[in-house]
């Protein structure tokens, strides 16, 4: 089996890169929608992070508010520590879980925001960047209904693109339509269809 990271900076357009490559036959994982998961779930994840941050990040109906949570940590460096490690601990536990499921010649891609910031793209056997200038994530994040203010606090947690690039094995242009961006991940995917067979 081949694991893949698939990162990128806010608004770059991963989660579209990121459905190109599951409709052409990769098993595809977005690590944000399993953490979401988690704190839908009410389990471990749910009780550590209300633990550590109060009923303050909690709605009326006792979920966790994912808004409340991410103004409180990204204005606060050592409290985006403590989310990140309950998170990420029980990401890459259930990944493996998932992976083990997985047919040998799989290709699996795991879509996460900060894999470079933190090293875990090391993890992986190949690292897949997608790559848009500052102002083009920028418009689409706003476009996506983020706050100039939230994605500008988002952003500066994330490393510039232009640095992201350096660890890339695969960079693909997401900066000049969805046709150049299809066809860069065709190309990219048949190498790594060549990596398994």
């Amino acid at each position: 089996m081949l694991k893949v990271g698939l990162t990128g900076n806010i608004g770059c357009g991963k989660s579209t890169v990121a459905s190109m490559f599951r409709e052409l036959g990769a098993y595809v994982f977005d690590a944000d929608i399993i953490i979401r998961g988690f704190y839908e779930e009410k389990g471990e994840v749910y009780k550590k992070v209300v633990e550590a941050f109060g009923s303050a990040v909690l709605d009326q109906e006792g979920n966790i508010d994912r808004k409340k949570l991410a103004q409180i940590v990204f204005s606060d460096k050592e409290k985006l520590r403590v989310l990140e490690e309950i998170t990420h601990n029980a990401l890459y536990k259930r990944l493996d879980e998932e992976f083990k499921k997985l047919p040998q010649n799989a290709i699996a891609i795991v879509e996460a925001s900060l894999l470079v910031e933190k090293g875990t793209y090391k993890n992986y056997d190949k690292l897949i960047v997608v790559y848009a200038p500052y102002q083009v994530c920028k418009e689409r994040a706003l476009k996506s209904g983020f706050s100039e203010e939230d994605f500008e606090r988002r952003w500066k947690h994330q490393l510039p693109p232009e640095e992201k690039v350096k660890h890339a094995h695969f960079i693909i242009d997401n900066s000049d339509g969805l046709e150049h961006t299809k066809r860069q991940v065709i190309k990219v995917y048949e190498e790594l269809l060549n990596l398994v067979r």
